[in-house]
């Protein structure tokens, strides 16, 4: 049995894998707690050997013990973080990508794959209203996205100044709110610069007139050189006056950049198009299709209104790469923190052709009215407190009389129970709890059955 050649045994095992694909995509895994490393070094023991296990017994190791021992975020109950739904087109077609040695990083390796997802890039472009000059490249995530984004704010922002003969600044910042995402944070560490805080309204919306007065306090010597707002916060769903803080960049000269990773899908369903009102006028945008446009894991879309700026920041020189560099083509490594690079957003356009985008607003409009209606039993609910009013898929409530240990136990015995996954969150300094609602196979029904083990205003968790 070779390595590389498609012999009778390798041919074997491959089908026995896509069988294997196959099974899993008509069924749903169970949720249940994780074993320790422990126990799974028990079930299976040393699985790197010199000799190796054999098709049959690695693929029966991992069906048995591994794949069990994973959290299956398209199960409808998958209601903790904002789970992965992918359609059957996309799964289906991760296998292709997989299986066919391509490379996304350049035209010249991968001109087919780099077409088709840029037309997939253009229809996230087009949702946004953004210029016909807009374009980007797939990332792993929401936090490269962030990351790239505000690499390129920065490298325009420092050579403005340069242009000016301003010099360089002694600190760069970044305004943004509490309720960003912690990949801001995370990007502002990488990059050594500033997190300035500006402060959100009682709806928990970041404003124009705090992101304004943000940069007017800022410190000596430190200047802003990006604002992020957020459609669609993690935590609570809320969209950012976009339109508001776009005034305010402009005033200031400073980038705007949305990171809508998780709600930026949302701008496909007519129903809360407007929450996004000003979003053409952004610099650069992120929306993750592995959240809540039904792409397998990990994809996320970074479109910029001005490419050309993001090509100048993130392009790599080496005396190998030199050949390649050619603005008449469209190499995805020149437009993030990036070089060599999956085709991951081929399984995303995939299913955008076979299903139709048409289909997509209708699963995102199910989505919504699911998550509406769990508002709805949630304020009809004597012993439940609503804390914000959804704006997208969100819905965040308190269990009257309840603390952190009790939201924590009743979130373990759903799971021990097998459903459905929930953790604690916080509000306002306390404790809290939160669904969020982006699988269209989740139903009215699987929400009235989780709340329904909330008991009524007397009881406590057990």
């Amino acid at each position: 049995m070779g390595m590389h050649d498609l012999d009778a045994e390798n041919e074997d095992l491959v089908r026995k894998v896509i069988d294997y694909a196959l099974e899993r995509l008509g069924s749903d895994s169970p949720l249940s707690s994780p074993p320790s490393a422990e126990e799974l070094q028990a079930l299976v023991g040393n699985t790197i050997t010199p000799t190796g296990l054999g098709g049959t017994e690695a693929l029966r190791t991992f069906a048995d013990h591994l794949a069990p021992a994973c959290m299956p975020t398209d199960h409808p109950r998958y209601l903790a973080f904002v789970a992965g739904a992918p359609t059957m087109a996309a799964s289906a077609f991760d296998l292709v990508v997989g299986s066919s040695s391509l490379c996304g990083s350049t035209w010249l390796d991968g001109a087919g794959m780099v077409f088709a997802e840029n037309q997939a890039l253009r229809w996230i472009a087009d949702l946004a209203d953004m210029p016909d000059s807009a374009g980007g490249c797939f990332v792993t995530g929401g936090t490269m996205g962030n990351l790239s984004a505000l690499v390129t704010a920065r490298h325009d922002a420092d050579r403005r100044r340069m242009d000016a003969g301003s010099g360089h600044p002694q600190r760069w910042a970044v305004v943004a709110a509490e309720s960003a995402h912690s990949s801001i944070d995370s990007a502002a560490g990488v990059m050594g610069v500033d997190v300035l805080l500006a402060a959100v309204d009682a709806g928990e919306r970041l404003r124009g007139d705090a992101v304004a007065a943000a940069i007017a306090a800022r410190p000596a010597g430190t200047e802003v050189f990006a604002v992020v707002a957020t459609a669609g916060t993690t935590n609570l769903g809320i969209v950012d006056d976009i339109d508001g803080i776009a005034d305010a960049c402009a005033e200031s000269g400073v980038w705007l950049h949305v990171d809508g990773a998780y709600g930026g899908a949302a701008m496909a369903a007519p129903s809360v198009r407007h929450r996004f009102d000003g979003i053409h006028r952004v610099d650069s945008l992120v929306v993750d299709p592995h959240k809540w446009l039904f792409s397998p894991f990990d994809c996320a879309a970074l479109v910029y209104a001005n490419p050309a700026l993001a090509r100048v920041a993130h392009t790599q020189h080496a005396g190998y790469l030199e050949p390649i560099i050619d603005d008449s083509v469209w190499n995805p490594c020149d437009y993030a923190n990036v070089l060599t690079r999956r085709a991951r957003g081929m399984p995303f356009w995939f299913s955008l052709a076979v299903y139709g985008t048409d289909a997509y607003t209708e699963a995102i409009e199910h989505t919504l009215e699911v998550a509406r209606a769990t508002r709805d039993m949630v304020v009809a609910a004597d012993h439940l407190e609503l804390l914000v009013e959804p704006e997208l898929s969100v819905v965040a409530f308190r269990r009257r009389g309840w603390g952190q240990a009790d939201y924590q136990t009743w979130c373990d015995r759903l799971l021990a129970a097998g459903t459905a996954l929930l953790t604690p969150t916080t509000f306002d300094g306390g404790a809290a709890m939160r669904v969020c609602i982006v699988n269209p196979r989740t139903t009215v029904g699987d929400l009235q059955e989780v709340l329904a083990t909330l008991g009524g205003a007397g009881d406590h968790a057990a």
